[in-house]
């Protein structure tokens, strides 16, 4: 046999021959760079030149299109690859048209080769285990986050800074933890303790307090997309903010991370699952709904699907995905048809891109709410103890055929593709209903005068209903017995007027049902509760979109796309998941809920490493993995991989998926608490603080600059839960010319709400929100990137909200005392410390010069102080009012110390 040949045998068996020398070239740090950025894009997922991928190993080992193999094993002066690279010829030599590699690159490629071009797996993608602590018992470690850090300090040649003071610690825990200042009691506590767990009992407080809910689930909204608003052009509202209250209270319960995932992957797969549960399940229907006239709904159906596919990837494992609808990944080991076989899992939802939005949990009011109430007490009493019929014909009504992918004659869809609309002689056609176990149809419509003739699948045979009606003009329904069959029907439904005008506009239908009979006839009261189920079925009530398996013969066929193309399928896949990740378990069902038990599965090797990277992001500013969105192959490197391995195999073992107990190991850690301050040796080694020899110091979030600001002025609403409220906005920002919807300032204290229960219009944001680096919303935000422009201090200094909040600190001054004791009071209660004598003396001289600039102009200090003119000290007021405002536009008080 060719001993090229031979080679080759070696390699694919991945019997790798290694030089006897000690320099051992890695495929993961040193040769998968070199391909990824000078190899891949024409050798790749995308492009194959030649017949030549460098993106799987078989690929790479074939047979080039030349009958050439590109890579021998154990061979670089034979391997064609090597040939290519160090010829002088410009039309042979490879990279083709760009600059050459370099020696060192050259002798990478070759050495590697020689060593049996050996293939590595991405740090990435290997399973995650734990790994081996180091020995660092320096009096500055508090745990084991702290050997990880010192153990990279000393290998780089830097300090580590001392513990920040008290007041400093307080403000910054407080920011991270609940995202604003801490209650009175909280900081009065700590600051005056002089126990040795006094911080302990801090972070426990802090964990405990119903506002750390809010502040975690303004992280996991830029994650789930969430927005009052559907997107698309007409961004009209969406009845979603359940599933925010849902986020709060599941962070304050700290529900373990795997729940988490399962109730929003989920909810209306697991067993014996309630409402609650199926309310998490919003985290996917928060995707866009285009309700444009002309528009395919299947179209924006299958985006939706694909955008689920793509933030699943994106927000819970740190791994692009939207690449491989198109092509295979040019960079990561996922082919093209794995992401048609992932996409296989959502596919099957029973959203289809309605402007009603179904399926929904409805949200019964008034008399409804009354009703829905017996209705229930009945059931606890008489009915069934499976509570999931009541709850899918009363908050879902599920399953049911909307006007949606129906066929016409003489009739049109109309609304969104909500309602079908019936000229005289129309028909309307559903297709692929089982009527094996099913003993009801209704049918719910708005009608003029007429009849409708009901047809099983053709419109020769006899009709097996005719539905006599009178004109009216409110939606209406029909409920009537139906014959069991073992069969799929097709029905088709035929208006006929009672006059004979063709062009004559008659009943408007909107969707229709074959279900179960409510059970419990027998009891007590049936027939008065069987008349609730009907009337609370087809009652309008708000609802919260949710997820829905399609059943049984509904289910949908999953094909690939070609190039992505929704509109031309060609191979049909089964679901499953990319081979280069942890197997799917046998013992997983092949839908929604067995997705969400390989995702939290242990031996996933991504899950746990992307949540912990991205509470590390919250509290330091920078994950450990800075590209959040991407841990693989074109993603930053971590900058300390242990400590990543390390805190993702505590979070699934010994924190059993606790986020709050992974904080806590985190803000306990001396690594945490360091001091922020610099020098300049240090300031030149590691400019952006990568190894952690000092504490963060970075700019707030949107939501932290408008809530501590907020609070400080005691304006703050700690009402929790409700409908998203509309605080203070300037007019000309809301703009909604499709529904003529109004942007109207709340009253009674809402308007001052936290952010996390702020209206978002995806096509008109909250202009803090969006001057301070908050995404649309429009698809999932991995990672805020801080901005620094000028609108960021236009808005600090002159947004309603803060000059409100500066207002009314100002008025409850008192202004008989010296303007150094009010400042040093208002300094003490923003940064739990004394204020320096210079920075008295600057605030001071503002304060003055404001004054005399208002001393010739009462009206614009009444203004100011929205007062009138004849109140008493408005020239000093207003002064303050300035005053206050600079105070809350220090860069200290806009920044994390």
């Amino acid at each position: 046999m060719h001993y090229k040949t031979i080679a080759i045998l070696i390699g694919l068996l991945g019997i790798t021959y290694f030089a006897t020398r000690s320099d051992e070239i890695d495929f993961n740090t040193q040769v998968k760079p070199i391909i990824n950025k000078k190899c891949i894009a024409c050798h790749g997922g995308v492009k194959q030149q030649g017949g030549f991928s460098l993106l799987f190993r078989e690929e790479a080992l074939a047979k080039t299109k030349s009958g050439k193999y590109a890579i021998i094993p154990g061979d670089a002066n034979g391997s064609e690859l090597i040939r290519r690279i160090k010829s002088d010829d410009p039309e042979e030599r490879m990279p083709y048209e760009h600059e050459k590699l370099s020696p060192e690159e050259i002798k990478i490629f070759e050495s590697w080769i020689d060593q049996g071009a050996k293939w590595g797996i991405h740090w990435a993608y290997l399973p995650v285990t734990a790994p081996k602590i180091p020995n660092k018992n320096d009096t500055w470690v508090s745990n084991d986050i702290d050997r990880f850090i010192l153990d990279k300090l000393d290998e780089q040649g830097l300090p580590h800074n001392e513990v920040a003071d008290k007041s400093t610690l307080l403000r910054r825990i407080s920011l991270d933890v609940i995202g604003m200042p801490a209650s009175t009691t909280i900081t009065d506590t700590y600051l005056k303790s002089d126990k040795d767990d006094a911080y302990k009992i801090l972070i426990d407080s802090l964990l405990a307090s119903p506002r750390y809910g809010e502040k975690w689930a303004s992280m996991w909204l830029d994650l789930a997309r969430y927005a009052d608003s559907k997107g698309y052009e007409s961004d009209s509202y969406r009845n979603i903010w359940q599933y925010r209250d849902w986020l709060i209270k599941a962070f304050n319960k700290d529900m373990p991370y795997d729940q988490f995932l399962t109730q929003q992957f989920a909810g209306d797969l697991i067993k014996d699952s309630d409402v609650n549960i199926l309310l998490g399940t919003a985290f996917h229907r928060n995707t866009m709904t285009n309700d444009e006239g002309g528009t395919q709904n299947e179209e924006y159906r299958v985006a939706a699907v694909m955008d689920r596919v793509n933030t699943t990837w994106s927000a819970l494992m740190g791994t692009s995905f939207n690449c491989v609808q198109c092509h295979s990944h040019p960079y990561d080991p996922i082919r093209h048809e794995e992401y048609y076989k992932f996409m296989a899992y959502f596919n099957n939802d029973a959203d289809e891109d309605l402007s009603n939005e179904y399926p929904t949990v409805k949200m019964y009011k008034g008399r409804d709410s009354i009703h829905y109430l017996r209705l229930m007490d009945w059931v606890s009493k008489y009915g069934p103890t499976d509570r999931k019929y009541f709850e899918e014909m009363l908050l879902n009504v599920y399953p049911r055929y909307n006007i949606n992918n129906t066929f016409y004659t003489n009739a049109h869809s109309h609304i969104g593709n909500n309602e079908g609309i019936f000229r005289n002689g129309g028909t309307i056609g559903f297709s692929n209903i089982k009527m094996d176990a099913e003993n009801f149809m209704m049918l719910i419509y708005l009608y003029a005068d007429g009849k409708f003739d009901l047809y099983y699948d053709s419109l020769n045979t006899k009709p097996f209903k005719t539905l006599h009606f009178k004109k009216s003009g409110n939606l209406q329904f029909v409920k009537f017995p139906v014959e069991k069959t073992n069969q799929v029907k097709n029905i088709y439904l035929k208006y006929t007027a009672k006059t004979n005008i063709k062009e004559q506009t008659g009943a408007t239908f909107s969707w229709m049902k074959v279900g179960k009979s409510l059970p419990g006839k027998s009891q007590p009261g049936y027939a008065e509760v069987n008349n609730l189920v009907d009337s609370l079925m087809i009652s309008w009530a708000d609802g919260t979109p949710v997820l829905k398996e399609r059943i049984g013969h509904t289910r949908r066929k999953t094909y690939m796309f070609e190039r992505g193309n929704w509109t031309t399928p060609t191979t049909e896949v089964n679901p499953g998941t990319p081979q280069f990740m942890n197997a799917f378990d046998k013992s997983f069902p092949q839908n929604r809920y067995g997705l969400s038990q390989w995702l939290t599965d242990t031996k996933n090797p991504l899950v746990a490493r992307t949540m912990v990277n991205r509470v590390w992001e919250q509290l330091f500013g920078r994950g450990l993995v800075e590209t959040l969105e991407d841990l693989g192959t074109q993603g930053s490197l971590p900058s300390h991989r242990e400590l990543l391995d390390h805190l993702s195999y505590q979070f699934m073992h010994e924190y059993k998926w606790s986020i709050k107990r992974l904080i806590a190991e985190v803000v306990t850690s001396s690594t945490y608490r360091q001091s922020s301050s610099i020098n300049s040796e240090v300031s030149a080694k590691d400019p952006n603080n990568i190894y952690l020899s000092r504490g963060p110091r970075i700019r707030l979030t949107a939501e932290q600059i408008r809530d501590q600001n907020l609070a400080l002025s005691d304006l703050i609403s700690y009402k929790m839960y409700g409908k998203s409220v509309m605080p203070h906005q300037p007019k000309g920002i809301w703009s909604s010319p499709y529904n003529g919807e109004l942007w109207i300032t709340s009253s009674d204290g809402n308007q001052y709400r936290r952010s996390v229960y702020t209206h978002i219009k995806r096509t008109a944001l909250y202009p803090t929100f969006a001057t301070f680096d908050v995404g649309s919303r429009e698809v999932c935000n991995m990672r805020r990137i801080n901005s620094n422009t000028p609108l960021q201090a236009l808005n600090t200094l002159n947004d309603t909200t803060y000059i409100i909040a500066a207002r009314n600190i100002a008025q409850k001054l008192n202004t008989t005392i010296p303007f150094d004791k009010n400042v040093k009071a208002l300094f003490q209660k923003m940064f739990y410390k004394d204020i320096g004598p210079k920075q008295v003396a600057t605030l001071q001289n503002l304060y003055m010069k404001t004054y005399n600039h208002y001393k010739n102009k009462r009206q614009a200090a009444s203004q100011l102080l929205a007062v009138a003119e004849s109140e008493t000290n408005t020239i000093d007021k207003a002064a303050w009012v300035v005053t206050i405002n600079a105070m809350m536009n220090m860069d200290e008080w806009l920044t994390k110390n």
